[in-house]
C-alpha cells in the first residue's frame, strides 16, 4: 500500500505552481476539491485523511464523493464536474510516480463529466446597480470603500478574485483612471475606467492611508480582502438596496452578476459583441454569446425584422345547440 500524503503534497507544491505554472485561484480550488474528498473518504473508510493509502481512492470511492456532492451538499453539476477535474488531473500526476496504478487511475479517468444545463445569465437593470452602489454610506472610510469596491467590480467587469487581488500598481492616475487587471489564463487588459467610477476609486485612494497589505482594497486591519469578505460586504449592501428597490429581493446577487451585469450594459451600449469580448476578456467569443441569448432586446429586434404569414381568420360555430350552451359556460 502507498500513503497518498506525499503525492497529494508534491501534487499541490510542486507539479500545479511550479511545473504547470496554475495560477493561486487553481490551486485553492484544487486544494478545496481534496479537502471535501479527503473529509468524505475518511467519514467513509473509517480513518484519518493522513492515513488513507493511495490505493484507496479508486473509481467507486470517487463515484460516492461525486454523489456526495450533488446530493447531500447540494452542489450544482458544474461544481460537480470542477472537483472531478482536480481528481482526474492528480490521477494523471500520479501515473508517473507510481506506475501501478494506472489501471486505477484508468478508472477514475474513465467517470465522465456530467452534462450541464445553459441558463440565462442574472443580471441587474440600471435602476437595480444603481440603488445597490447607493446603498453604501459614503460619508464613512468603509462606506466610500464599499462604493468604490462595488463600482470597480461592475464597470471593469472583474470577477471577485481579479479585484480582490488588484495591486495599488495596477491603478494608471493621468486624466483618466486605467486598470490593469491580470485575469483567466494570466491573460492582461487594460481598461479605462468611466468618470463616476474613477470618482469613487479616487475618493477611496483619499481615505485609504498607509497599509501593509499591496492590495488596493482593505479590510479595517489593513489586511487584503477575501472573496468571502467581498462577497458578504455585497450581500449586505443589497440588503439595504432591496429596501428601496423591491425588484433585488427577488434576485440573487453575487460579485459575478456584477460582471454579468456589466457585459449587458455594454452590449446594450454599444450592440458589438466583440467589444464586450475585449471588455471582459474572454478568449473565445463564443463565451460571450451567452450574453446575447439573455438580451430581450436581440430577439424583439428580430422579431419585429420578420413579416409574419398572412392567415385567413375564422369563427368557430358550434354544431349543436347544447354544445353552444356548454360552450357559453
Amino acid at each position: 500500500m502507498t500513503a497518498l500524503a506525499p503525492h497529494l503534497s508534491a501534487f499541490l507544491r510542486e507539479r500545479l505552481p511550479q511545473e504547470r505554472g496554475a495560477s493561486v485561484h487553481t490551486c485553492d480550488s484544487y486544494a478545496y476539491a481534496f479537502k471535501l474528498l479527503l473529509g468524505f473518504a475518511a467519514r467513509r473508510l473509517g480513518k484519518t485523511p493522513s492515513a488513507i493509502e493511495l490505493e484507496e481512492l479508486d473509481a467507486p470511492l470517487v463515484l460516492a464523493f461525486l454523489q456526495h456532492l450533488e446530493k447531500e451538499r447540494g452542489c450544482s453539476a458544474s461544481s460537480r464536474n470542477a472537483r472531478l477535474a482536480a481528481v482526474r488531473s492528480f490521477m494523471r500526476f500520479v501515473e508517473l510516480r507510481v506506475p501501478a496504478v494506472i489501471e486505477q487511475s484508468r478508472r477514475v479517468l474513465a467517470i465522465p463529466a456530467k452534462r450541464t444545463d445553459t441558463k440565462l445569465v442574472r443580471h441587474m437593470t440600471m435602476t437595480e446597480i444603481e440603488a445597490v452602489l447607493n446603498a453604501p454610506d459614503t460619508s464613512t472610510r468603509m462606506g466610500i470603500r464599499d462604493r468604490a469596491m462595488i463600482h470597480l467590480c461592475f464597470a471593469a467587469g472583474l470577477r471577485a478574485s481579479e479585484l480582490v487581488s488588484l495591486p495599488l500598481s495596477a491603478l494608471a492616475l493621468g486624466g483618466t483612471i486605467e486598470v490593469r487587471v491580470l485575469g483567466k489564463g494570466r491573460k492582461e487588459r487594460n481598461l479605462p475606467l468611466w468618470k463616476s467610477a474613477a470618482v469613487d476609486v479616487r475618493a477611496w485612494l483619499a481615505v485609504r492611508g498607509e497599509a501593509r497589505a499591496t492590495e488596493l482594497f482593505v479590510n479595517a486591519r489593513g489586511s487584503a480582502l477575501t472573496r468571502d469578505g467581498f462577497k458578504y460586504i455585497l450581500a449586505k449592501h443589497v440588503a439595504v438596496a432591496a429596501a428601496k428597490c423591491p425588484s433585488l429581493a427577488r434576485k440573487t446577487v453575487s460579485p459575478h452578476v456584477l460582471r454579468h451585469t456589466c457585459a449587458m450594459t455594454l452590449l446594450h451600449a454599444t450592440g458589438d459583441l466583440r467589444k464586450v469580448s475585449l471588455w471582459l476578456g474572454h478568449s473565445d467569443m463564443k463565451t460571450t454569446q451567452m450574453y446575447l441569448r439573455a438580451d430581450p432586446a436581440e430577439k424583439l429586434d428580430a422579431a419585429l425584422a420578420v413579416t409574419p404569414p398572412s392567415l385567413k381568420r375564422g369563427r368557430f360555430r358550434a354544431p349543436d345547440k347544447l354544445i353552444a350552451s356548454l360552450l357559453k359556460k
